[in-house]
């Protein structure tokens, strides 16, 4: 089954269900994938489908019994000037909110966030996932709550980490190109906020993102 073709479905999915079906799709099954089954998934359940003869629906099948592998953690983000590869790498490891936060030194301002929300539903039918993540609108970083927060900080040049173990968290927090500023660095200090290294080495944001994500996510 790992070489059915996989396609998000913005809407409830339900058994015997006919669903329009994007002219695109229909080209990606026909064309390219040369078949007329496929699965189709959200909201975390999956179902087998296939095209009608007229390729102007998917008619739901069966639903699998494929376990969502998505989570529940929030990934709170500056926007990077390679926010296409952030948002596949944090798709693709199952993060299940995406959070873009403004700081001071964020230099990616002009995003366009459809063509963001295109690139994770891709990440998520290639990732297996049964449900793609939810991009919310941002934020600027003095409204962020640091309540349940880790902070991904750049001023550890070693590999211990500052009381993850020791409280629940359930967001990360992975700051821009330059990294926080002063003032944002004294509020997540005063907030008591728990921080962990990335290592010894300066990491591309992008990489950061990873290896916080997967820090939070081993704990």
């Amino acid at each position: 089954m790992q070489n059915v073709p996989r396609i998000y479905i913005d809407m409830n999915i339900i058994e015997g269900q006919r669903l329009p079906v994007d002219k695109n799709v229909v080209h990606y099954l026909r064309r390219v994938m040369r078949r007329n089954d496929c699965l189709v998934f959200n909201d975390g359940t999956e179902y087998n489908a296939i095209l009608s003869e007229d390729d102007k629906f998917l008619i739901v099948k069966e639903r699998t019994n494929h376990i969502d592998p998505s989570n529940n953690l929030t990934l709170c983000f500056a926007p990077i000037k390679r926010l296409d590869d952030l948002l596949n790498m944090a798709t693709q490891m199952g993060v299940g909110t995406l959070q873009p936060v403004i700081t001071e030194r964020t230099v990616a301002n002009h995003i366009n966030w459809e063509r963001m929300k295109k690139i994770i539903i891709e990440a998520a039918e290639q990732s297996n996932r049964n449900s793609v993540p939810k991009l919310m609108r941002p934020i600027k970083f003095d409204d962020l709550d640091l309540n349940n927060l880790v902070v991904a900080d750049e001023r550890f040049a070693h590999d211990t980490d500052e009381k993850t173990s020791a409280i629940r968290c359930d967001k990360v927090l992975v700051g821009p190109e330059g990294g926080f500023s002063p003032k944002e660095f004294e509020k997540i200090d005063n907030a008591n906020v728990a921080k962990i290294s990335l290592g010894k080495t300066v990491l591309r944001a992008e990489v950061a993102t990873v290896v916080a994500i997967s820090k939070v996510l081993d704990k």
